[in-house]
């Protein structure tokens, strides 16, 4: 193995650590030097797929890792990633960081003492539809976002607001940048024993409102969100990397396709990963902000749970 390839690792090779362990055998510049998964079968076959070693605890993974990516379930992510963040491992983190804002002020810290970078697997931030957003959306007034998907037990561990719609938080939050001064929010149980669709309604002081809808027992996938400003409107679709921009002109309404060049948001996340740990340069998705999407999805969830009762 090359001294000049960073070493990545995997923390839970599952139905999305599998993909964090191909894509860090495929990146230029990068080592897949190993994961750690409790199903020993699992480990088995992903070992064999990359041809990468296999280790039997956190320790042994990072003593043979610069970084790595923490894919457990989101209950397990304060206990694996305070063990590595404690080692000088710098991590990526899937969301939500993890089940508390206690738990995420000490992995913050673990962080700051071993001098590591903690970065948020909050895709949607690397999808090139968000990189569109973040050039044109200047002074947002109104945010509808729609996040819909099938029932799968995987991910009911936690509420649909930590497991579905803390993507769209992290979003808004990115694309207002201003505090959240009201929450209204509203959900329902379905086939799980937590919430399974919620809505919240949320303002910021600077006036602009966001409104958010998820369901993890919808027929169909979607992930859609629609931007509002003076100068226009913009429908995009995070799934299919598409939608239009309707601007304000001096001739009226003018509708044009949004040139977005697509790639996997995934892949883009993890290579953004790697060159802020190369560089030694903030993460586009910092604990920090993961932080914050949490504490509001928490005040979500809080808020909907007192209805449930």
């Amino acid at each position: 193995m090359s001294e000049n390839l960073l070493k990545c690792g995997v923390a839970g090779v599952g139905y999305l650590g599998q993909h964090h362990a191909r894509i860090y055998s495929e990146l230029e510049g990068v080592a897949l030097a190993g994961i750690y998964e409790n199903d020993e079968a699992r480990a088995k076959e992903i070992s064999e797929r990359h041809q990468c070693p296999v280790f039997s605890t956190l320790g042994e993974l990072s003593e043979a890792c610069d970084a790595i990516s923490v894919v457990v379930p989101t209950d397990r992510h304060h206990e694996v990633a305070i063990p590595l963040l404690e080692a000088g491992c710098h991590l990526l983190i899937e969301k939500p960081i993890c089940e508390t804002v206690e738990q995420a002020a000490e992995i913050l810290a673990a962080a700051n003492g071993a001098n590591a970078l903690v970065q948020v697997g909050h895709i949607e931030h690397f999808n090139p539809v968000m990189s569109y957003l973040e050039e044109v959306v200047t002074k947002p007034k109104y945010i509808t976002a729609e996040r819909l998907a099938p029932y799968q037990p995987r991910g009911t561990e936690v509420g649909v607001v930590l497991d579905l719609m803390i993507h769209d938080i992290g979003v808004v939050l990115q694309l207002v940048g201003s505090e959240p001064v009201d929450v209204r929010s509203v959900g329902v149980s379905v086939l799980s024993k937590t919430e399974d669709i919620a809505n919240a309604r949320i303002e910021f002081a600077n006036g602009c409102v966001a409104n958010l809808n998820v369901s993890r027992v919808s027929s169909k996938k979607v992930r859609e969100i629609r931007v509002f400003q003076s100068s226009g409107y913009l429908s995009l679709d995070f799934m299919n990397q598409a939608g239009h921009h309707v601007a304000v002109g001096a001739e009226g309404l003018s509708k044009k396709e949004v040139p977005i060049e697509k790639g996997e948001p995934l892949k883009l996340e993890l290579a953004s990963f790697v060159e802020s740990v190369k560089n030694r340069k903030d993460p586009k998705v910092g604990g920090e902000l993961g932080k914050t999407a949490l504490d509001l999805a928490i005040q979500i969830t809080s808020q909907i749970r007192k209805t449930m009762d």
